[in-house]
């Protein structure tokens, strides 16, 4: 009998949510059963389609107020696509309803607490959890995603600078603290804000760096790229907000330790080996290096590699919204789950 995994999302009116409904509509093994707000405000109880309108005809399920009793007997599996900081407000009572839940926020992929409260401006309110989160990196962790009942969804700036890292990384092959990330995001990957530097006429015709080594992804990836070498490492990360809808390119500059020795192409063939059975990472040929618009509006991760001397330089290439957001998550569900990591995606 085919496997039938019944859904609700919490947080379906933002740009994740909506990628979320689309991406599970399509996949066969998912029924959409309860769609919710955030809860805050005065919310009323609406028909998805007043949001989004190309939902019409495909989806006649309304969005309220979260109720605890169709969530206990309507739903297996919860996405939260809600804002940082909220989130932890939801996880601990469908814990308790032993439901599974993906978070794509930020408030469970930062193991240390005091850290999150530094770059999220709260306190944590739900440290029990924070330690049973497993981290939704596929290429990395697909083994504890499997068993996991809480699992953090990475964030699309780790995603992107993670992968393009971890082949490196994982034979200390480089100098850990020269490591310098240029990257580039559409504007979607600040969520839907009224604010008036996300504003059309504020970011058409323009390009800028913000938050200057001090994002908040910062701490994630630091975090991440240290289990993964074995030892603190904080690399220098600097964002940039480019004019277009979605998509994210990172440039990543890295300088070869003293002793790591490579033949002619082993840089390329490293990488090569090493996603090469995974599903949603294309390592390009040498020489050739991916642009946004080669994974936009797909689950894929693209990476181009250029050695020269000791310096290394990896461009990788996300669709924000998807392998960096809401196809991760439909990823990880699949892993979650025993079905083949393409199912809806492909």
């Amino acid at each position: 009998m085919e496997k039938r995994i019944n859904v609700g999302i919490i947080g379906a009116t933002g740009h994740t949510g909506e990628i979320l409904i689309e991406l599970l509509l399509d996949h066969p093994n998912v029924r959409i059963t309860r769609l919710f707000n955030s809860g805050r405000g005065g919310v009323i109880s609406r028909p998805i389609s007043e949001f989004f309108p190309k939902l019409k005809n495909r989806l006649d399920v309304a969005c309220a107020k979260p109720d605890w009793t169709q969530i206990k007997k309507e739903c297996d599996l919860l996405f939260l696509a809600l804002p940082h900081t909220v989130s932890m407000k939801f996880v601990p009572k469908l814990i308790a309803m032993n439901k599974r839940v993906i978070d794509l926020s930020a408030d469970y992929r930062i193991t240390n607490s005091s850290v999150y409260e530094k770059f999220y401006k709260v306190s944590h309110e739900d440290k029990a959890n924070l330690k049973k989160a497993v981290y939704g990196l596929p290429e990395l962790y697909r083994a504890g995603i499997k068993s996991a009942a809480l699992l953090a969804n990475p964030g699309c700036y780790p995603t992107s600078v993670i992968l393009a890292l971890a082949p490196l990384l994982a034979v200390n092959a480089i100098e850990t603290d020269s490591i310098v990330v240029d990257a580039k995001s559409g504007v979607s990957g600040a969520g839907k804000k009224l604010e008036k530097e996300f504003l059309f006429s504020e970011i058409e015709g323009d390009f800028r760096a913000y938050k200057v080594n001090t994002h908040q992804h910062s701490p994630e990836i630091n975090q991440v790229l240290s289990r993964l070498c074995g030892k603190k490492l904080e690399i220098v990360f600097v964002p940039h907000l480019l004019p277009i809808e979605r998509g994210i390119l990172s440039t990543v500059y890295i300088k070869k330790a003293p002793g790591a020795k490579f033949r002619p192409g082993g840089v390329h063939d490293l990488f090569r080996k090493f996603y090469k059975s995974e599903p949603f990472v294309r390592v390009r040929p040498e020489g050739s290096f991916p642009r946004i618009k080669d994974t936009v509006k797909t689950n894929f991760c693209d990476i181009g590699v250029k050695d020269f001397g000791r310096t290394v330089i990896v461009i990788s290439a996300i669709d924000n919204l998807l392998k960096g957001a809401s196809g991760q998550a439909v990823q990880n569900m699949n892993i979650m789950y025993g079905l083949p990591e393409t199912t809806g995606l492909l």
